[in-house]
């Protein structure tokens, strides 16, 4: 059975989150709406953010870091596999972080609406498909 469109998108959305935070979320929720990839991100944050956390001013740095370090890194440059995924160019990233719930949501737009169709068997997108193209060599 192929791989959701959604299951792709959450796996690279939670590496993502890995590399640039040291832990991605223990649960992604996405649905697709026209252009748009609706991420609801729950248990995020690492055992130093929460211990940070623990006053008003160390939980507005944390949300700070978790909402503008993200777009920052997606303006950069676009994870592999994102737009494969997506069927279309990526172009915006908008995203919140309530960090007295441990949650964050983010909204990725690109240019064309997303396909609804599932993914085709065996696609395989970003480092993974890196790593089978150069074994396959």
């Amino acid at each position: 059975m192929p791989k959701s469109r959604e299951q792709a998108f959450n796996e690279i959305v939670r590496r993502v989150r890995k590399e640039c935070f040291g832990k991605g979320p223990e649960r992604i929720h996405t649905v697709f709406v026209d252009n748009m990839a609706i991420s609801v991100l729950q248990g995020n944050l690492t055992p130093t953010e929460k211990f940070i956390s623990r006053t008003p001013e160390g939980a507005e740095m944390v949300r700070l870091a978790r909402t503008s370090m993200i777009q920052e890194l997606y303006k950069r440059k676009v994870p592999e596999g994102l737009e494969e995924v997506a069927g279309s160019k990526f172009l915006y990233l908008f995203s919140d972080f309530k960090v007295e719930e441990d949650m964050g949501v983010s909204v990725f737009i690109f240019e064309r609406p997303i396909p609804k169709e599932p993914l085709p068997d065996g696609f395989i997108c970003g480092k993974q498909a890196n790593q089978a193209q150069e074994s396959a060599e």
